[in-house]
């Protein structure tokens, strides 16, 4: 069960909202500070997009930086007492300098994820889009600092005009489609190799379809709201009270229908018994599913009991079906079986923990903790990645597709395919099974 100490489960007040604050959580880094020397040589871009924008910047190409902004957008530091999922109802940051002309100016802050600090208690990054960014800035802000302190740092004066552009661009390149269904890796930041390394790319199939980092514990997500409403959303956890519950059930693989592994091992009996020699007949499968049900369940014989047992004999075929599918598509090799879906919940229960740490639900100790564990109980379950993911498209198809293989299936299928042959992607380059 993941636990907090005293101080851990000690929260803060949003409104009707506590926050955890953690022993480890309370820290000065709000802003982005990265310590480099001065050229490319001394610094390691985090991802991508911030070596992208590096280069960009070293040739002063400023208005191509701008375009990437625009494909990318931004995040921008909101007290977290102020974060609204709405950006016109946030408070834009902002701060006066002096430059050396002996001019003050107005400036404000934003960064790309990759620059990102560790999540604060009391500071939250909201994501925006350029054009949204060209909306709401106050009338009295001079300037626009992009990645400041960093070696991809760009600074934009801000009038009118300025704004003008940064609203035709987003018009034209921003397409949150384009940012999901990809493999993004971080070069800086990540855990060395062991359970938390292996604990996140367990989360793999999720960062890969929402083009999310994968080896990141700095979690922002799609930023602070977005997080909190992802959560409401999608899985009904609108507190830290619901994200414990739910993140608990989620390692212990409660939160699948119990019957989907119960009718799997119904098969693993069969073959035992017959010496695990060949595949199990499926008629035979279907006998032993009912007897068994019949004999262990206590309920009082009727149309939902029977209507029950019946769901469950074609159970059978339906998993016999997707397992046919997988076989041609490659998902599971010729004599391959899904031995147990387990992986459907530990698999989520890897994003889980990062989602709560997103909306502040969870400390960074109880983040770390449920990691590892989804590490433990996915290595003690699989025996390799194949088969890991394998067993995760099983659950997210009997979850959702209902045999339509749709885009439920189809887009697990390219997201199981480009992970496990990506050569610097976490499923190459995390081993799966972990020393001692």
């Amino acid at each position: 069960m993941v636990r907090a100490s005293a101080r851990e489960r000690r929260g803060r007040e949003r409104g009707a909202r506590v926050y955890a604050v953690g022993e480890q959580d309370d820290h000065d880094d709000i802003f982005p500070v990265i310590e480099y020397e001065g050229d490319e040589g001394c610094w390691k871009a985090p991802a991508d997009l911030e070596r992208r924008l590096y280069k960009l910047h070293e040739v002063d190409e400023s208005y191509t930086y701008l375009r990437v902004l625009a494909e990318h957008g931004v995040y921008h530091p909101v007290p977290i007492e102020q974060a609204d999922r709405n950006p016109a109802e946030r408070q834009v940051l902002t701060s006066e300098i002096t430059g050396s002309d002996g001019i003050a100016r107005t400036i404000t802050q934003v960064y790309t994820d990759g620059v990102l600090p560790r999540p604060h208690p009391y500071v939250v990054y909201e994501f925006i889009t350029l054009g949204t960014l060209a909306d709401i800035l106050p009338p009295e802000v001079d300037v626009l600092v992009v990645n400041a302190a960093t070696p991809c740092q760009e600074m934009f004066q801000v009038d009118d005009e300025e704004r003008e552009v940064w609203s035709d661009l987003h018009e034209e390149l921003f397409d949150p489609h384009a940012l999901t269904d990809r493999l993004v890796t971080r070069r800086t930041g990540a855990p060395e190799q062991g359970p938390l390394l292996h604990g996140l790319a367990c989360g793999a199939h999720l960062c890969y379809g929402n083009g999310d980092p994968w080896n990141t514990l700095d979690w922002h997500g799609a930023g602070y709201s977005a997080e909190v409403e992802r959560l409401e959303e999608s899985w009904g956890v609108s507190s830290r009270e619901d994200w414990l519950e739910t993140q608990q059930r989620l390692l212990e693989c409660e939160i699948s229908p119990w019957f989907w592994d119960f009718v799997l091992g119904a098969r693993i009996a069969l073959q035992k018994e017959h010496g695990g020699r060949g595949p199990v007949d499926a008629g035979l499968w279907r006998d032993s599913v009912e007897a068994t049900l019949r004999h262990v369940i206590d309920a009082p014989p009727g149309p939902e009991f029977e209507t029950f047992i019946a769901d469950m004999r074609e159970l059978v075929g339906k998993v016999l079906r997707y397992e046919a599918r997988f076989r041609a598509d490659e998902l599971l090799g010729p004599d391959e079986v899904v031995r147990t879906i387990a992986a459907w919940d530990l698999g989520r229960a890897s994003k889980m923990a990062r989602w709560g740490r997103g909306a502040r639900y969870a400390t960074r100790a109880e983040m770390y903790d449920a990691i590892e564990r989804v590490s433990a109980g996915v290595r003690s379950t699989y025996r390799s990645w194949a088969e890991f993911s394998a067993a995760y498209v099983m659950g997210r198809c009997l979850h959702f597709d209902e045999e339509r293989f749709g885009e439920w299936y189809t887009e697990v299928l390219v997201a199981h395919r480009a992970l496990l042959r990506a050569p610097a992607g976490p499923w190459n380059t995390v081993p799966f099974q972990l020393p001692g």
